[in-house]
């Protein structure tokens, strides 16, 4: 069998950037967890928003099947990136992020400033922020898997996904 060129491309700063762009400005995305009773795959839709720093996050109620799954292993995906209106989806950048998560206590020194954060991009949660079975759920960047659009495929650190410190 002859040798086949790897697709995956070296990081470089484009990747990064797309990457970066994709996490600070999605709005939704799916989540992937594990089944806690049969280790299968479950994935849903949810609300996407970053913390102060960056980190991305969500607002989940513990009603929901994937707070459970969360809790129980709190490894799990996340696919963001949006196609545009026209043309062919498999051509627009997304991009696959393999996370550890954490549930944010609502007594978390961090909290309040999570919550003004997620309010001034999200205001119509101010309907259920409060409500006792939503909490903020934090993910953990481990690797990443970038589609940059045709041809443009990516595996990127925990570093490559987060904005440089100044």
């Amino acid at each position: 069998m002859p040798n086949t060129p790897s697709p995956i491309r070296p990081t470089d700063n484009e990747a990064r950037q797309i990457t970066r762009d994709l996490i600070a400005n999605a709005r939704f995305g799916s989540l992937a967890v594990l089944h806690p009773d049969t280790g299968l795959p479950h994935v849903t839709r949810i609300a996407i928003g970053t913390s102060p720093s960056g980190t991305p996050l969500t607002l989940i109620s513990d009603l929901s099947f994937h707070t459970k799954a969360l809790r129980h292993n709190p490894n799990c995906s996340l696919l963001l990136g949006e196609p545009a209106a026209n043309g062919d989806p498999l051509v627009h950048p997304r991009i696959s992020i393999q996370c550890k998560t954490s549930f944010l206590a609502r007594n978390d020194a961090k909290h309040a400033d999570i919550r003004a954060h997620y309010l001034a991009s999200r205001p119509k949660s101010k309907l259920y922020i409060d409500f006792a079975d939503f909490n903020f759920v934090l993910f953990y960047i481990q690797s990443a898997s970038l589609n940059g659009g045709f041809g443009k495929a990516y595996e990127l650190t925990a570093k490559d996904c987060t904005a440089p410190t100044s």
